[in-house]
């Protein structure tokens, strides 16, 4: 096979997205922006210049100052009621589902323009749950993400657990038979998948029965990125702080501001009157100048981009130092690892809750899994990974192409159910 295969693997992200497709046998990410193969999953709507621009050229015109309205964590749109609104973009309403549908045919335009060829076949990515304990919201942000994906021009679109994404891309490159637990931590769900890979096993068109379990939770890392903003940092604007009758300052707008997919809320009329209602009866003035002075000059983007590269930080340093100046002329604020553990305890055990629900679902003993294998952006964080560690005692570490593994798991299985 000289040529690209004739359908792609797609791994549209929370946090990044990859396109992958198999070339002379072997699976590889297409090149997707300035050289590499993720591209953000990042739309900034430029109203200085009337232009649209994608991942990071997106964050970077967001972060140069040019008005407009930049939009992350679009993933986390599907399956909630959100899918289905508006907002406001360069003076016009934009439904959310156009908003997705323009990201992903980006995404296709970019690999084809690469590969130079088109592609109308894909696999896609999905995590086990896009919305926990709810079945039919499921099964509507599948049928909604299939549907765009159609609407953008890919004639046949299938779909493959994201965890099973990064077991194919693993065992193109075993000796040996394992049981392998697969850790997929990405910026919106821990997804976990039990999987016999061999050699032998990968030439095998059917695997149903390779795969042990499956089980996943709506917790990646923006959740990591939420709760670290709102426990260490949100304080410096207020937070948890009293009115004047004793009671705490209402927690929404810091809520808000704290998760990608919804700050823009907080930079509504109603929402500044109700800023501006609070403000008069706080007792912690000079956070609450911070507050509105962020909420004014509409940064809360960047101040999520300060606690994400906090988080980065944090999971190879003890410390993590923020540089707040664009809220107050000289502010600093040191983060400790020990803190992050603190703020994130809950997350990190519900996640290893999720491992332990699987073995017992799978009835496989703890002991018989060979290998514990990483991918996904948020499976960095050393807490996480001690916890999920702890269920499986006997098993070695791996840790794969934390932004690539699913993507090119999925270019093998594209070639494999379209050629």
């Amino acid at each position: 096979m000289s040529q690209f295969s004739r359908a792609c693997g797609v791994d549209f992200g929370t946090s990044n997205s990859t396109v992958g497709v198999l070339r002379a046998d072997e699976p590889a990410l297409i090149t997707l922006e300035d050289g590499r193969p993720t591209l953000p999953s990042a739309v900034f709507f430029n109203a200085d210049e009337n232009s649209v621009s994608f991942g990071r050229a997106a964050m970077a015109e967001y972060l140069e100052g040019y008005e407009g309205r930049l939009m992350r964590a679009l993933k986390s749109l599907l399956g909630t009621s959100l899918i289905d609104g508006h907002t406001e973009v360069l003076g016009r309403p934009l439904g959310f589902r156009a908003l997705l549908a323009n990201f992903i045919a980006e995404l296709k335009r970019r690999a084809e323009r690469e590969a130079g060829r088109g592609f109308e076949h894909a696999v896609f990515g999905r995590p086990v749950h896009f919305i926990d304990d709810d079945a039919a919201a499921d099964r509507r942000a599948q049928d909604t993400l299939e549907a765009i994906a159609r609407e953008v021009g890919f004639r046949e679109v299938s779909f493959q657990f994201e965890p099973i994404g990064a077991a194919l891309h693993y065992e193109s490159g075993l000796s040996r038979e394992e049981l392998v637990l697969i850790a997929d931590i990405g910026g919106g769900t821990a997804d976990f998948s039990i999987v016999r890979l061999s050699p032998a096993r990968a030439r095998h068109a059917e695997r149903h029965e390779d795969v042990l379990g499956n089980a996943g939770i709506h917790i990646g890392g923006t959740d990591f990125d939420r709760v670290l903003g709102l426990e260490c940092v949100m304080p410096e604007l207020g937070y948890r702080s009293l009115m004047r009758n004793g009671a705490e300052v209402p927690s929404s707008i810091y809520f808000q501001l704290a998760a990608w997919h919804t700050i823009n809320f907080a930079y509504t009329r109603q929402a500044w009157s109700d800023l501006q209602q609070i403000y008069r009866d706080a007792t912690a003035r000079e956070a609450l100048d911070r507050l509105c002075r962020l909420v004014s000059r509409r940064e809360g983007h960047w101040l999520a981009l300060q606690v994400e590269q906090a988080k980065f930080e944090l999971s190879g340093d003890r410390a993590a130092r923020m540089a707040l100046d664009r809220l107050a002329a000289g502010l600093t604020l040191t983060l400790t690892r020990e803190a992050f553990a603190d703020a994130t305890r809950g997350l990190v055990e519900r996640i290893g809750g999720c491992v332990a629900g699987l073995l017992a679902d799978a009835g496989v003993a703890r002991k018989r899994i060979d290998t514990l294998y990483f991918t996904g952006g948020a499976s960095g964080v050393p807490q996480l990974r001690a916890r999920i560690a702890v269920e499986l005692p006997a098993a070695r570490v791996v840790e794969g192409d934390l932004y690539g593994s699913i993507g090119t798991g999925l270019a093998i299985e594209a070639a494999r159910r379209y050629g």
